[in-house]
């Protein structure tokens, strides 16, 4: 059946170092500006929030707030993942950002709002969207 867990109980008023120091605990980045990467396609809006040298300081999309299906890629959707983001960027002391957009789908604009309402100051928006130069080779002629 496995092996039973056994739990020790650690002395109460011991010598009070144990626990104090912790390998797994990182300290909170405190940062001034940032960048803000926003991937919206037709089925998900992805924030992805980075320092100055692009380095992911932490990310959300719309799945991950709980919309399933269609309305992941509905500006609703995205609006909310990007207030999602701002608080968590607000709370490490961000006050003003860059975003760069990728895509094409409906929360591109909606997201960019919403950063902006939450008090978040921003500095440009690029679109960064990819754009083929010659495209692929269309299909041969097709005989019935």
């Amino acid at each position: 059946m496995g092996k039973k867990r056994i739990i020790k109980k650690s002395d109460e008023g011991g010598s009070g170092s144990s626990g104090s120091t912790s390998k797994g605990k990182r300290t909170k980045r405190k940062l001034s500006s940032g960048l803000m990467f926003i991937n919206s396609t037709y089925n998900n809006t992805i924030l992805t929030f980075a320092d100055d040298q692009g380095g992911v300081i932490f990310w959300g999309s719309s799945g991950s707030l709980g919309f399933k299906g269609a309305k992941k890629g509905t500006p609703f959707a995205a609006s909310k993942v990007a207030e999602f983001i701002a608080e968590k960027s607000k709370g490490i002391g961000v006050t003003e950002i860059g975003v760069f957009v990728k895509g094409v789908g409906a929360g591109r604009e909606s997201a960019i709002r919403a950063l902006a309402n939450q008090g978040l100051a921003i500095n440009f928006i690029k679109d960064v969207t990819p754009l083929p130069h010659n495209g692929t080779k269309p299909a041969k002629v097709r005989r019935v």
